[in-house]
């Protein structure tokens, strides 16, 4: 567990801790759930787990407004449990990334509950972004900013002043101006990494620090058309590189992780200085449609990006936030969007998983840090039939009940059996799960893909044992090599070879000397059908 390089090839599995398992039949995932299907993850061959927001919270905003960042959420257990967690993946050789939520906490935390109880012009609301209101009476908000998830990004409290919070009311922003809030959050780094986490994922970690006076939208001088007054502004990168200097201490290499969603290249690659972030979020690849010239531009960007910085590159193709690529990738416009309306949008699963099971490998042979979301492994599909009454997500009223939200993505996984909770929740259970699972889920149990060859759960088992196994994927060159259109072929070092049809038509295969992986079924002899990729051995 000391290799300090280990990012540079690692393969990344993200839990959302209310989804993946559940150990004490309540129907909520926990840490117990987690402990007991470590094992799963080893033998999948994943190298981290990344566990999403597992604080003591009230679940505003499913654990992303956190009350307290040093205790676990009695939902998913205890600190001890934690901590046995914690060794138990270590003795398994699976580092832990925990999510840190830096931006805002929750409205229950003891600093804001303590600043609204001590009211306007006091220090304890210093902390966080309190504002008079416009109008007469103070009625408006202090400007026109926006929530993400709709609505003003103000709510007033009873006294008549209001707070910024760029997510739900429950979120309130911290102001990273305040010494109080830097020292906090190194504190807080220190609290998990003396627990022996390897490293932590940073929630929305371009919008600590706001433009000065908070200026209106209209007013605020943008650098272009993407630019905001509350993302990436200049004095975030001040914080970084004392946040640095914390795991840096540590033996082993301890890493940062940053959700960066920045479409200027320049400003993403200042995140990724050797002083600050080790790596980030390669959401322009997540976002790309189903595209050989418009992929193989995202990967050239990539390489060319991180390279001059030292960083290492990472692949994504889902995560908790999005629609899950199953579903992206089946309907006619194969690109990410933040457009809330699916609703009647037709979608071919089959397509889409056969393409999915392509891109995988594609992810996984490329150079850098691949994540892989809970259930991308079992070729599960958005959930996009959830009762009205039954969505949890805050988008969903925030936004006047147009935008679903992301729980579809966010279904507990099915591990076994013929019918819910499929083994997400012990036997005899009687609590069902927070979400429900769809009914032709037994198919795409872990139980029912175990020992298939042809399930998508051996697809990634077998990739990631030769992702280890080949030196050439560990670190062999990456280049590409000709192909007709609609192909990406690209070699790894001196002897790998990887093959991805993106079009319709079959295509010829080069010579080889074995095929080590296709993600599907060849035509013939010597043709790779459309949406079907190979890893080969040509040398």
């Amino acid at each position: 567990m000391k290799n300090k390089d280990w990012l540079r090839s690692a393969v990344v599995y993200q839990i959302y801790p209310r989804s993946f398992a559940d150990g004490n039949g309540d129907g909520v995932g926990d840490l117990a759930g987690i402990r007991a299907r470590l094992p799963y993850l080893a033998e999948l061959g994943v190298d981290a787990v990344w566990i999403s927001p597992w604080y003591a919270s009230p679940m505003a905003d499913g654990g992303y407004d956190v009350a307290d960042y040093r205790d676990i959420d009695p939902v998913f257990g205890t600190l001890a449990e934690a901590e046995q967690l914690i060794a138990e993946a270590h003795a398994l050789g699976l580092r832990i990334i925990i999510d840190l939520v830096p931006n805002h906490c929750s409205d229950q935390h003891p600093w804001f509950a303590g600043a609204v109880a001590a009211g306007p012009g006091s220090p304890q609301r210093d902390r966080f972004h309190f504002r008079p209101g416009r109008g007469p009476a103070g009625e408006l908000p202090p400007n026109d900013w926006q929530s993400h998830f709709g609505g003003p990004a103000w709510t007033r409290v009873a006294d008549g002043e209001w707070y910024l919070h760029l997510f739900a009311p429950e979120q309130p922003d911290f102001d990273w101006e305040h010494p109080d809030v830097r020292a906090e959050f190194e504190d807080v780094l220190r609290f998990w990494l003396d627990r022996g986490v390897d490293g932590f994922r940073i929630d929305v970690a371009d919008h600590l620090a706001k433009a000065p006076g908070l200026p209106e939208v209209s007013d605020y001088r943008a650098r272009d058309a993407n630019d905001n007054p509350w993302t990436d502004q200049d004095p975030v990168h001040e914080v970084y590189r004392s946040w640095r200097t914390v795991p840096d201490s540590y033996e082993g290499e301890r890493v940062f992780v940053g959700e960066i969603w920045l479409e200027d290249r320049d400003r993403f690659r200042a995140y990724l200085r050797p002083d600050e972030l080790h790596t980030a979020f390669n959401f322009p690849f997540l976002g790309t449609a189903w595209d050989a010239k418009a992929l193989r531009t995202v990967i050239d960007r990539t390489l060319a990006d991180h390279g001059p910085v030292g960083a290492v590159p990472t692949w994504v193709l889902s995560n908790h936030d999005v629609i899950r690529h199953v579903t992206r990738y089946g309907r006619a416009d194969t690109r990410h969007s933040w457009d809330p309306v699916t609703e009647g949008v037709p979608v071919d699963l089959a397509l889409g998983r056969r393409r999915a099971r392509a891109a995988a490998l594609l992810t996984l042979a490329l150079p850098g840090c691949a994540y892989v979301y809970q259930g991308e492994e079992l070729g599960l599909a958005e959930v996009e039939d959830i009762a009205a009454e039954l969505l949890q997500d805050p988008r969903w009223p925030r936004s006047g009940f147009t935008d679903r939200g992301r729980d579809g993505c966010r279904v507990p996984l099915p591990w076994s059996g013929d019918g819910a909770p499929y083994g997400f929740s012990p036997e005899g259970a009687t609590n069902s799960p927070w979400l429900p699972q769809p009914p032709d889920w037994a198919g795409f149990s872990a139980a029912a893909q175990q020992g298939d060859p042809a399930s998508t759960l051996e697809l990634y088992r077998g990739a990631l044992g030769l992702r280890r196994k080949e030196p050439d994927l560990v670190a062999g060159e990456f280049a590409w090599l000709p192909a007709p259109d609609g192909v990406l072929a690209f070699t790894r070092g001196a002897g790998f070879t990887c093959l991805v049809n993106l079009g319709v038509d079959a295509v010829e295969l080069p010579p080889r000397s074995s095929l080590l992986l296709a993600s599907g079924p060849l035509t013939g002899s010597g043709l790779l059908p459309g949406g079907t990729a190979v890893w080969m051995r040509t040398a």
